[in-house]
């Protein structure tokens, strides 16, 4: 992207002096230096969003699905541009951007489709028949504050902020420092599409500062990252009384059983655990297999580890790229290092390939992890994945389930055993055959965590509903009147009794 192009999108921001440089993480060379805004700009940001929400939300809603749908298109038309933004500020590989992008395409045709149907008033079942009649309408909250982390800001921005436009609200979002310019991107794309300017505001800067300047001024949070910030996130919420959606880290397991077919089972294991570097809340980390085929199995995977081409291209040549920073280089080298000194083997990989770039590492498939090791326990957020054996599958359902997280699993063998043992798994989504994208891929399927992996779900109906208020209208029939003393009750309940009787036997 030319500097021209750069300046344009960051002209979003209002003018500040406070800048931190943003790396390409495939040379670690500077791209540009990224605005970072102060408690007061984010605060008038909230205040010009609900100034235009009052209007947005008057807007029939099959006026605004329009919008989305046209979204749709334009984001096909600039597929390559949003493929190379992606590549330059996470240094995913092609193939892995190609995966979100089409992740984040779904959305505005799924809510375009689907937003009217859903928020349109809804006759409810009245509580006395022909007397009364009720409706349930979805209103719109007011500011949604959307916070997203660098790792998918294409896909988990049209994921959540699309939604809340469909139904009415205005947003702020918090985009990642690292990914500004894909976010940016985005909503450049939304406006020309047909979103009002300050409908959608992005904001950013230091964590502390940005997140809770939002946190204090929306009427709702929708927050993607850490578990740590977001229990913090809902404790500020929970202080206010608004809403949040929180989707949070994950130690995801995969199940092998007896009658899967071991290559098939390496290679998904290689797919569900390496996409975007492992830099992926619903990756593998955790891999269970028979203890009889164990040994087998490790030297499949171990073939089949080395054989990934490791890089950066612009083409889909290549199977993994970089880790996103000298955080994440760090964190990844750490775990696999207090493995190995904990007594745990190294299958595959273990090393930082400086020759590629100053962030890459090799993908690593580790076994027999001890307790004591941080990576039993702990998400690790990068290409690291630690197999281990089982004797009975009652034993691996329950070493699957023991973990404070629950966002992601993944059973591979025989179907009808693979359903019953999903049926058994902890966890917000269960892939059989597959490490995450059937869940993933399913606009129609909530999306969210169990236990410490989050509250509340992305996608489907209810994650468009999420950033409504529900408000019900009844209707008193003129003809009949209810009653309103004591007098009217002692003529009316004879006949109210005969009726909730009748009632019970209707269907």
């Amino acid at each position: 992207m030319s500097e021209t192009s750069i300046a344009t999108l960051i002209a979003h921001f209002p003018a500040t002096t406070n800048t931190v440089a943003v790396i390409n993480p495939a040379n670690a060379k500077k791209i540009y230096d990224l605005p970072q805004l102060s408690r007061e700009q984010v605060v008038e940001a909230v205040s010009e969003g609900a100034t235009a929400q009052l209007s947005w939300s008057q807007t029939p809603v099959f006026e605004r699905t329009k919008i989305l749908l046209r979204l749709h298109d334009l984001m096909i038309e600039n597929q390559d541009k949003l493929l190379d933004l992606l590549q330059l500020e996470t240094g995913k590989t092609r193939a892995h951007a190609f995966e979100e992008y089409s992740g984040a395409l779904a959305a505005p045709r799924y809510y375009g489709k689907v937003a009217g149907k859903t928020l349109v008033r809804k006759r409810s079942k009245a509580g006395v028949p022909v007397i009364t009649k009720t409706y349930v309408d979805h209103v719109a909250l007011g500011v949604v504050g959307i916070i997203t982390p660098w790792n998918y800001p294409l896909a988990l921005t049209m994921l959540d902020v699309l939604p809340a436009l469909a139904a009415g609200n205005a947003v702020v979002q918090k985009a990642d420092n690292q990914s500004a310019l894909t976010v940016l991107f985005a909503r450049h794309l939304g406006v020309e599409a047909g979103i009002p300017e300050d409908l959608w505001r992005i904001v950013v800067g230091e964590g502390e500062t940005v997140g809770n300047a939002i946190t204090d001024h929306v009427d709702y949070v929708a927050f993607t990252g850490s578990t740590a910030t977001g229990r913090r996130v809902a404790e500020r919420a929970a202080s206010r009384l608004i809403g949040c959606s929180l989707e949070l880290g994950g130690k995801n397991p995969m199940i092998v059983l007896p009658g899967a077919n071991m290559k098939r089972a390496a290679e998904l294991a290689l797919a569900g655990a390496f996409g975007s570097a492992g830099q992926l809340c619903v990756s593998i980390e955790r891999v269970y297999v028979p203890n009889d085929m164990k040994d087998a199995f490790l030297v499949e995977i171990a073939t089949r580890t080395n054989s990934l081409v490791v890089g950066r291209s612009n083409d889909f040549s290549m199977d993994v790229g970089t880790l996103t920073g000298a955080a994440q280089l760090s964190r990844v080298s750490e775990f696999v290092q207090d493995a190995i000194d904990s007594g745990a083997t190294l299958v595959a990989g273990g090393k930082a390939l400086p020759q590629l770039g100053p962030f890459f590492y090799a993908p690593t498939v580790v076994t027999d992890v001890k307790d004591v090791a941080r990576l039993q326990r702990q998400e690790v957020f990068g290409p690291l994945i630690n197999v281990e054996g089982y004797d009975q599958i009652d034993e691996a359902i329950l070493l699957a389930n023991d973990t404070d997280y629950g966002l992601n699993a993944s059973v591979v063998g025989p179907k009808k055993e693979a359903l019953r043992v999903a049926s058994q798994l902890m966890a917000g989504s269960v892939n059989i055959n597959e490490g995450f994208r059937a869940t993933f891929a399913s606009m129609e399927s909530p999306m969210g965590g169990m236990k410490n992996s989050g509250m509340g779900r992305r996608n489907g109906p209810h994650g468009l509903l999420r950033f409504t208020e529900t408000r019900t209208i009844g209707i008193a029939a003129g003809w009949v009147k209810l009653p309103t003393r004591g007098s009217h009750y002692n003529k009316m309940a004879p006949i109210m009794v005969w009726l909730m009787k009748a009632l019970k036997r209707l269907p």
